[in-house]
C-alpha cells in the first residue's frame, strides 16, 4: 500500500514537472508567434497603402519601388510640390509681365541709383564662382534660349556672362535673376566692402550697379524674393524658362526644393543645370539632390566641368 502511494506520488510529481516545462516552452513560443503576427499585419498594411483608389476602376496597384527606396533614404514629402502652372505666356511678354506684376509697371533701373545709397556703391563689384565656365556657352549655343532663369545670383557674375554670350551669338535673350539678395549669416565677414544700412545689405543695389556698368539692364532683370516663393509665382504666371540655372542654397533641402520648383517652369525640351556638383559635402548636398531628382524622374545627369546638367529633351 505504501509502495502504491509512493508510486502515485512520483507519477503526480512527474506530471507536474511536465506541465511546468510545457508552460516554460509555451511562453517564448507565444512571444515569437505574436511577433510574427505583428510583422504579417504590418506587411499587409504596407501593401494596401501602396495602392491608389480610383472611383472608376476600383483599386489600381502603382509600382512604387523607386519612391519607396527614396522614402527610406529620406523623408522627401515635405519638398514635393504639386501646384499646377498657368498656361505658358509667350517669351516676348515675359519681361513686361514681371515689370507689371512685380514692379508696378516700371523698371527697377529707372532713376538708379537712389541718392541715399549712391555713395555706398562701387562702380563695379562683380564676383562669382564658376561664373564663366564653358557650360554657359555650350548650353546657350545648343538651346538658343529666349528666356533664362537664374536661381541664385549674388552679384550677377554668371548672369552678366550669359548676357554677353547671348548677345555675341545674336540672340534676344531675357534673363531673370531670382535671389533675395540678402546674402547669408556671416556674409560680411568675407565681403566687408558691401555696405549695410540698419541691417539692410546693399547686395541688390550693387548687383543692379554691376548690370548698369556692363549696359545689360535691358536683358537682365532681378526678381528680388526668396527662390521658393518666386519660382511658385512664376509658375502661377505661366513664366517658363528655356534654360534654368539652379545655384542658390547648397544644402540638400534647399537644392531639392529649388530643383523641383525650377523643373516645373522649364519649357519642354529645355535644360536645367547648376554648379557645385563636386563639393566637400559629397552626397549630402547638391549632388545628392540632383542624383535623386534625376533617378525619380528618369533623367540622366550630364557633367560639364563643375556643373551638372539635366536635359528634358
Amino acid at each position: 500500500m505504501k509502495e502504491e502511494k509512493q508510486q502515485h506520488l512520483h507519477l503526480h510529481h512527474h506530471h507536474q514537472r511536465k506541465i511546468i516545462a510545457a508552460k516554460k516552452l509555451t511562453r517564448p513560443a507565444g512571444y515569437i508567434l505574436l511577433l510574427l503576427l505583428s510583422y504579417a499585419l504590418g506587411y499587409l498594411s504596407a501593401q494596401s497603402s501602396s495602392s491608389v483608389q480610383s472611383p472608376a476602376t476600383g483599386t489600381a496597384s502603382i509600382p512604387t519601388a523607386d519612391a519607396a527606396a527614396a522614402a527610406e533614404e529620406s523623408d522627401l514629402g515635405h519638398f514635393r510640390v504639386a501646384r499646377r502652372c498657368a498656361a505658358p505666356i509667350p517669351s516676348t511678354l515675359i519681361r513686361q509681365t514681371i515689370l507689371d506684376r512685380v514692379f508696378n509697371g516700371t523698371s527697377p533701373f529707372d532713376s538708379f541709383p537712389p541718392p541715399q545709397v549712391a555713395h555706398l556703391l562701387r562702380p563695379k563689384r562683380i564676383k562669382g564662382w564658376g561664373s564663366t565656365g564653358a557650360v554657359f556657352e555650350n548650353l546657350i549655343r545648343r538651346v538658343k534660349p529666349r528666356t533664362i532663369i537664374e536661381v541664385g545670383t549674388f552679384l550677377g557674375a554668371s548672369a552678366i556672362h550669359m548676357a554677353e554670350v547671348a548677345s555675341r551669338l545674336g540672340l534676344k535673350t531675357q534673363i531673370l535673376c531670382v535671389d533675395d539678395f540678402r546674402g547669408w549669416p556671416g556674409f560680411r565677414d568675407r565681403f566687408k566692402d558691401i555696405a549695410m544700412i540698419n541691417g539692410d545689405i546693399m547686395l541688390l543695389y550693387q548687383f543692379m550697379q554691376n548690370i548698369i556698368h556692363v549696359n545689360a539692364s535691358d536683358s537682365v532683370l532681378p526678381v528680388p524674393f526668396s527662390t521658393a516663393s518666386t519660382l511658385d509665382k512664376l509658375c502661377e504666371l505661366g513664366v517658363l524658362g528655356d534654360l534654368i540655372e539652379v545655384d542658390a542654397g547648397h544644402d540638400f533641402n534647399s537644392a531639392w526644393s529649388d530643383i523641383n520648383r525650377a523643373y516645373r517652369i522649364l519649357r519642354p525640351g529645355g535644360v536645367l543645370f547648376g554648379h557645385d556638383y563636386f563639393t566637400s559635402a559629397d552626397n549630402k548636398g547638391v549632388r545628392r539632390a540632383v542624383n535623386l531628382f534625376a533617378r525619380l524622374n528618369n533623367l540622366r545627369v550630364q557633367l560639364d566641368g563643375q556643373h551638372w546638367v539635366l536635359d528634358s529633351a
